[in-house]
């Protein structure tokens, strides 16, 4: 096949490949070398050969003008196909007006390359930013600490001039979405007129799927605190499911991702600081005291048949301390609200999720080592062979398989926050959201006028991969 380029396109390569300005640090490193001698310049003796002249002061540092890169030149049949986009947008619970099309369409009216290529690539980059990361960014997003690494700069720019080289501009974009089934799901969902009443719903819930790694590995445990459970996930399916019990609302579970290498059997409990007046001095508890000063420094619990943390918990290292992990009051996952703990996560039947896990992959840790290591008492690792990742969520809405939504209860108020910055509404506003009937509406109307783009994935998800979900109702 011949592929013909156009001037402009040839253009836009060229400038692509050109040779970097030298950048402002790299001029002032050559002036003001942090490694170079000081006051290199020799004194001077003056007539009487006594005083030293004044050394010459250095010479002042020129910042250039920032680079300014132009973007790519944009075909009028691909800044079409991006509007079309755009317009259609609704569908993903996102709000059209949010990427500029008035500006985009009046470009493409007039026929100015330049207008266009300007609107066409800002109007790319906030898209694609949205339907890589989110439209919900920041604080909103409330304790929210996972690492996306979906899309850089550098993989945002490729991806836009890979698009145009290739004239696959939907395409580009719509690879950016999640590809977890829930999602799809929500997607139907939301088309259907049957759930017009539970729209700010199903949009939050599917910005919050966009937040999340578009891959999460090929097995991984995902924990979503508002269903209360953990589930095990392999090659898309749900292997194991535990109920939990997470974080109370005054020690709320915060959403991250960890990975986990092995379990602890046997586990001493470190006593959080902020509840470390609870249990000094009770009987079971030791002291861990200063060196020096014998002052108490924190408290500690051992292993046990009290112990909080029961018989083992996951070493999944993190900058909060929080962890799976075994409990002695097991009558708590009979409750139908399960928000008691200090933040980190009891998980229903830990041992068997564990003992899963160290077999697996030619591991050594049959079921009868752990038995007889917690017999044992004693405090050991145990490794597994592939470590996986940990995914702490908060979703409050699931689509079942007949594409009705089950709600979760929103145990930590987020979901108001969350749904007001997602409509773009000032921040002290965030504490009351519009109604879902007037976001229905207004979602039903943008779906109904946007044309339909001929990129957007229109199939229905599999229901057999939905019924694997690790988020389905139980």
């Amino acid at each position: 096949m011949t592929v013909r380029w156009s001037s402009q396109v040839i253009a836009a390569a060229a400038l692509a490949i050109a040779p970097a300005a030298v950048a402002p640090a790299a001029i002032a490193q050559a002036t003001q070398d942090p490694i170079a001698p000081i006051g290199t310049a020799k004194p001077t003796a003056t007539s009487t050969g006594n005083s030293p002249a004044a050394t010459t002061p250095p010479m002042p540092v020129v910042t250039p003008p920032p680079v300014i890169v132009a973007p790519p030149f944009w075909p009028l049949e691909d800044a079409q196909e991006l509007l079309s986009m755009i317009q259609s947008v609704a569908a993903e619970g996102l709000s059209p007006k949010d990427y500029a099309p008035a500006a985009l369409a009046d470009a493409i009216a007039a026929r100015d390359a330049t207008r266009v290529s300007a609107a066409a690539t800002e109007s790319f980059n906030k898209l694609s930013s949205d339907f890589a990361f989110g439209h919900v960014r920041g604080e909103d997003r409330i304790d929210w600490h996972v690492a996306d690494p979906d899309l850089s700069p550098t993989r945002q720019r490729e991806l836009l001039e890979g698009a145009l080289a290739q004239h696959r501009v939907g395409d580009a974009l719509n690879g950016l979405l999640p590809t977890h089934p829930q999602y799809g799901a929500l997607r139907t969902a939301l088309a259907d007129p049957m759930n017009i009443g539970q729209v700010n719903t199903i949009r939050l819930n599917m910005d919050r799927w966009r937040w999340l790694p578009r891959n999460l590995s090929n097995r991984y445990i995902i924990v979503n605190v508002p269903a209360y459970t953990a589930t095990l996930v392999e090659n898309g399916a749900a292997v194991s499911r535990h109920k939990a019990v997470a974080g109370a609302i005054k020690t709320p579970t915060p959403q991250l991702s960890a990975m986990a290498t092995g379990m602890i059997l046997n586990p001493w409990w470190e006593v959080p600081t902020s509840i470390s007046k609870e249990v000094a001095g009770k009987k079971g508890f030791v002291a861990v005291r200063d060196p020096v000063t014998k002052a108490v420094q924190r408290w500690r619990q051992p292993p046990g048949p009290s112990n909080a943390l029961g018989e083992m918990k996951f070493v999944m290292p993190n900058p909060f301390a929080i962890y799976l992990h075994d409990t002695n009051a097991k009558s708590r996952f009979n409750s139908a609200v399960r928000a008691f703990s200090h933040g980190c996560v009891r998980t229903d039947k830990v041992g068997d999720l564990a003992r899963l896990l160290l077999a697996e992959d030619g591991g050594t840790w049959d079921d009868a080592k752990v038995t007889a290591t917690l017999a044992s008492k004693k405090t050991v690792q145990a490794s597994f062979v592939k470590p996986l990742p940990v995914f702490i969520v908060y979703f409050t809405a699931a689509a079942a398989i007949d594409g009705s939504i089950v709600n979760y209860d929103d145990v930590y108020k987020r979901d108001g926050t969350v749904i007001a910055a997602l409509l773009d509404l000032p921040r002290a506003a965030k504490k009351s959201t519009a109604p879902e009937a007037a976001l229905a509406t207004s979602a039903a109307t943008a779906a109904d006028t946007a044309p339909a783009s001929t990129s957007a994935p229109k199939t229905k998800p599999d229901p057999i991969k939905i019924q694997n979900d690790p988020l389905r109702p139980r």
